[in-house]
C-alpha cells in the first residue's frame, strides 16, 4: 500500500499506484481531495502533455504546486490519466 504523507495528514492511499519515471501515480479515487486546492499553474511535458498542479493544504500548511496530474495525457500516458503524483515534501511511502 502506497501512502502519500504530508504534515500528520494521509494525502492519498492506495495498492493501485503507478511508478513513472520514479513518482508514484495515485488512482484519482484513492486522494483525499480535501487537502487539495487547485493551482494556476501548468507545465507541458513531451510525451506525458500538460500537467495541471494543487497545492496540498493541511491546517494552515500549504505545500504550493505539489500535487500534479494530466487531466488529458497524450496516447503515450493514458495509463495515468487524472493520477495524483506528489512532491515538494509530501512523504511517499511504498
Amino acid at each position: 500500500m502506497a501512502r502519500a504523507l504530508w504534515n500528520g495528514a494521509v494525502i492519498a492511499e492506495s495498492d493501485a499506484t503507478v511508478q513513472v519515471e520514479g513518482n508514484q501515480y495515485f488512482p484519482p479515487d484513492a486522494v483525499h481531495r480535501e487537502y487539495l486546492r487547485d493551482s494556476a499553474t501548468h507545465t507541458v511535458c513531451g510525451w506525458k502533455g500538460t500537467a495541471s498542479y494543487c497545492d496540498v493544504v493541511v491546517g494552515d500548511a500549504v505545500s504550493s504546486d505539489a500535487a500534479w496530474y494530466y487531466p488529458s495525457p497524450l496516447d503515450a500516458a493514458q495509463n495515468i490519466s487524472g493520477y495524483v503524483a506528489f512532491w515538494r515534501g509530501i512523504t511517499v511511502e511504498l
